[in-house]
């Protein structure tokens, strides 16, 4: 099998298809185009230039770039600069809480036409039935998913997941997508360093089947570093300094620089990018919610956010284009060039960065911000996958414990991903109020464990928040003033099938609901921006201080980041990598 599929990716993956016999004749001038785009500014990524020329279009296929000038159709650009449509070298779609369709009418009007996305959330919920859901979602849509194998599901032995991929469903996996690139984050970096023969072997099948291992290493230096390296994984996400990403720059990592809703690189980082390894960076969202897309963009944000900071127009582009088709090999795309496809984005200027029209294939799909594809022509097939909730009652209460010295509580740090670990005398933990009280409960129906901790930074004055987005097992996870309004707040979340609520008391004040697999509305990006709105607008009055509490409170529970965590297993050191007690 592994033979069969590795035929199907070599030439799906790694060359766009295009019938050469058509193409010629309008490459060497002797038959028109079906689109010709003149007196545009076309951005040549390869050899970094600006140049004055006419881009024939034949089939989806960019045929030739110079003096052309016969088209079926002939569009002026009036000036304007023509790039490649922009790719994504790094994001998870769920954590926009979007499905595929939804995201890619959000997106696509902001110049994206591909992104290499890791569908490890609602893998991680659903197994391959997610991934599945995933892939048959995505086709026939006007924007490019390219899926990559999530690495880590469940993402370690420290919390209960409700899917599993190992070496055995990789191959299930590449048969449902062969156009697959990669093996997704690898984010057990303790498991590779500490060489984990599980891990070892899925990296070991992944690289025997052709695809690329993509990293997740957040801080990880010296020796640990080498090791991660030398099994395979190309990449990191996570760099949070220059000296981080340097380091692991010099090693041979590709630097994937992160911007996007919850966690922001990119000022930090930006100073590393010289003209001489500007080509072994990318720049990735990782993340990116609904008010975003729609009110500062995609990847467009992040061009005009690098070249604002001094990063040169055409570098910046090819960071968005060329970097990250080479990174996957992949063949045609990322470039105005003969053979490519002629997925393109015209832009006022490589300043401003304003999308005036987006090209998927030589059809023109976005226009000024307005996405072109009918809603009748997308279908998506929902999963049902219900919270399976073990009993609440009187499971929030968090004694002090007989003869405690300290507890150790989870700091939460805005703008990061990153938590820091404080110890506060065990006297003054249950009184301070600026410290909440945090659980997470096991939603998928395995064991019901209900973990309980401590939280500093959302500072809430009463009430509570609870979401069954919580990375990467998303088992539902909450912070709350009292038991009270926890216990009503995992009941509003399991009532949905998913989602998120802030509650005082008895009394929900706003919700969101998310029934796809709990992660994903059946909305628009606007209703689920307006969603999203109300009950970040609830958590403020319920006295949050944190600026995004939702998002921030959905990554306490992922025990992959630095420094503790709580899973439903119990409080997590990710310096030990290991289960400790809250209580000393």
């Amino acid at each position: 099998m592994g033979k069969e599929i590795n035929a199907a990716r070599g030439s799906i993956m790694r060359y766009v298809n295009i019938d050469f016999a058509e193409i010629r004749p309008v490459a060497g001038g002797q038959e028109e185009a079906d689109l010709l785009l003149v007196n545009g500014r076309v951005a040549c990524v390869y050899s970094g230039e600006l140049l004055d020329a006419a881009v024939a279009v034949k089939n989806g296929i960019i045929a030739g770039v110079g003096d052309y000038k016969r088209g079926k159709k002939v569009l002026d650009l009036q000036g304007a600069c023509l790039l490649p449509g922009f790719i994504d070298s790094h994001i998870h779609i769920e954590s926009s809480m979007l499905t595929p369709a939804a995201f890619a009418e959000a997106a696509l009007p902001h110049g994206t036409t591909a992104v290499l996305a890791d569908p490890h959330e609602i893998v991680n919920v659903m197994g391959l039935d997610g991934w599945r859901y995933m892939v048959e979602a995505s086709r026939g849509l006007p924007l490019d998913f390219l899926w990559q194998i999530p690495s880590c599901v469940p993402a370690t032995h420290l919390e209960t997941g409700g899917g599993r991929i190992g070496p055995a469903e990789l191959d299930q996996a590449l048969e449902l997508f062969p156009e697959c690139t990669a093996l997704a984050e690898m984010m057990n970096f303790p498991g590779v360093v500490y060489g984990l023969p599980p891990v070892l072997e899925l990296i070991q099948k992944a690289r025997q089947r052709g695809l690329l291992v993509e990293g997740h290493a957040p801080g990880l230096s010296g020796s640990d570093l080498n090791a991660y390296l030398a099994a395979g994984c190309s990449s990191d996400h996570e760099c949070t300094t220059a000296g981080e990403a340097l380091e692991k720059l010099r090693l041979g990592m590709r630097i994937l620089i992160r911007e996007g809703s919850a966690a922001r690189n990119l000022d930090d980082l930006l100073p590393i990018i010289t003209p001489l390894n500007s080509h072994r960076c990318c720049f990735c969202s990782d993340d990116r919610h609904p008010a975003d897309l729609l009110q500062d963009g995609h990847m467009d944000h992040i061009l005009r956010r690098a070249v604002k900071a001094g990063l040169p127009p055409l570098q910046a582009v090819q960071m968005v284009t060329l970097n990250p088709a080479q990174h996957h090999r992949l063949h045609g795309r990322g470039a105005i060039a003969p053979g490519c496809l002629a997925d393109l984005a015209v832009v006022n200027n490589l300043k401003d960065f304003q999308v005036q029209k987006v090209f998927k294939q030589g059809k023109l799909v976005a226009r000024n911000g307005q996405y072109l594809v009918s809603p009748g022509e997308i279908k998506d097939q929902v999963p049902v996958y219900p919270l399976k909730m073990p009993e609440l009652k009187g499971r929030f209460r968090l004694p002090l414990r007989q003869k405690a010295h300290s507890v150790k509580v989870i700091e939460a740090i805005p703008g990061q991903v990153l938590t820091r670990k404080v110890i506060v005398p065990a006297g003054e933990a249950l009184s301070d109020p600026g410290i909440n009280r945090l659980a997470v409960v096991e939603r998928h129906g395995v064991n019901g464990n209900i973990a309980l901790g401590l939280v500093k930074g959302f500072e809430l004055a009463r009430g509570a928040l609870a979401s069954s987005v919580a990375h990467d097992s998303h088992n539902l996870i909450m912070v709350g003033k009292d038991e009270k309004s926890m216990e009503r707040a995992a009941r509003a979340v399991a009532e949905m099938g998913g989602g998120m609520a802030a509650v005082d008391g008895e009394t929900v004040l706003a919700s969101l609901a998310l029934p796809v697999a709990g992660l994903m509305s059946l909305c628009s990006a606007g209703e689920v921006a307006a969603g999203y709105e109300a009950i970040e607008n609830a958590a403020r009055q319920l006295g949050c201080k944190l600026p995004s509490p939702f998002m921030t409170l959905s990554f306490l529970a992922l025990p992959v980041i630095p420094e503790l965590r709580l899973t439903d297993r119990g409080l997590v050191d990710i310096d030990a990598f290991d289960l400790v007690e809250l209580w000393d």
